[in-house]
């Protein structure tokens, strides 16, 4: 049986290469976003200074006055004109609004009790989405390619190539009842080469960022202060539950629909369009 001379060619190619330098330069592969106001928050000025090197963000949170919280509702999140302009599908700009609201819901669930936008809530979360990206969809495409076909062929997968990345920006706001901001959040991250599968879809990148936004928001409202370092804990049962495509802990959720769970994630591994295992949202119901 003779032996497939393509893949014989790309193994002896592995060994000829260091894998040091060859991580060295896919990690150099990132797109860059910078961090914006959009006028949209109540105040900035209580914002800190920029921190973080993948995600950078300037943020502030009032630990005392959220510690009494027990209930909060998410405004669905919108999108400013800069980041409107970049993505002419409605369609796909409501499912990354609805990837972060949903990401945010769940993750705040393990602390207070959701409600849904509009009724009374000790702190209501308003979101902007402030810049995109946009993926190229066929480098995305290519990348897959190359990254999911390598991977059969080669002892180790080849990493995203570092060319038509994405990215997102996000500020958002809790403020109280009586109008008080008391957390905010400006952030950016765009996707890079080792951390973000390709997804041949214009928002890819910014659909998979947005539950990265929503992570690390939800982990300060929840904390009281800003988070250092990386979250180490394991995920909660309701949150490992979500995130499978079950039923969320509170009806509220339901507003933005249930998780694509092992399909979409078996979808995202072999760069489908997360147009294709999103799920729509339901009707509330009593639960």
């Amino acid at each position: 049986m003779h032996s497939n001379p393509f893949i014989s060619f790309l193994s002896r190619a592995s060994k000829a290469v260091s894998l040091p330098l060859a991580l060295a330069a896919a990690a150099a592969g990132c797109s860059s976003v910078p961090l914006k106001e959009s006028g949209t928050l109540s105040t900035y000025s209580n914002l800190g200074a920029p921190k973080g090197k993948l995600s950078k963000s300037r943020a502030y949170v009032d630990g005392l006055s959220l510690a009494p919280i027990k209930t909060v509702a998410i405004e669905p999140t919108r999108f400013g004109f800069a980041a409107a302009s970049r993505i002419k599908s409605p369609a796909d700009r409501a499912m990354v609004s609805n990837a972060l609201d949903r990401a945010l819901c769940i993750s705040l669930s393990d602390r207070y009790q959701m409600v849904a936008a509009g009724e009374s809530a000790d702190l209501t979360i308003r979101s902007m989405v402030t810049d995109i990206v946009p993926t190229n969809k066929t480098m995305a495409g290519v990348s897959t390619v190359v990254t999911v076909g390598t991977g059969f062929a080669l002892p180790v997968g080849v990493p995203r190539l570092p060319v038509g990345l994405g990215g997102l920006a996000v500020e958002a706001e809790a403020v109280d009842k009586s109008g008080a901001q008391r957390a905010a959040m400006v952030w950016a991250r765009g996707a890079n080469s080792l951390q973000n599968n390709p997804r041949v879809s214009e928002v890819g990148d910014a659909y998979g960022l947005a539950s990265k936004f929503s992570s690390e928001f939800s982990r300060m409202l929840i904390a009281g202060k800003e988070p250092k370092g990386l979250d180490l804990s394991l995920p909660s049962r309701q949150r490992m539950k979500s995130w499978l495509g079950g039923k969320p802990r509170y009806v509220a959720c339901d507003t933005f629909g249930r998780e694509p769970g092992l399909v979409g994630a078996v979808a995202a591994k072999y760069g489908a369009p997360p147009q294709w295992t999103e799920k729509k949202p339901k009707p509330a119901a009593a639960y």
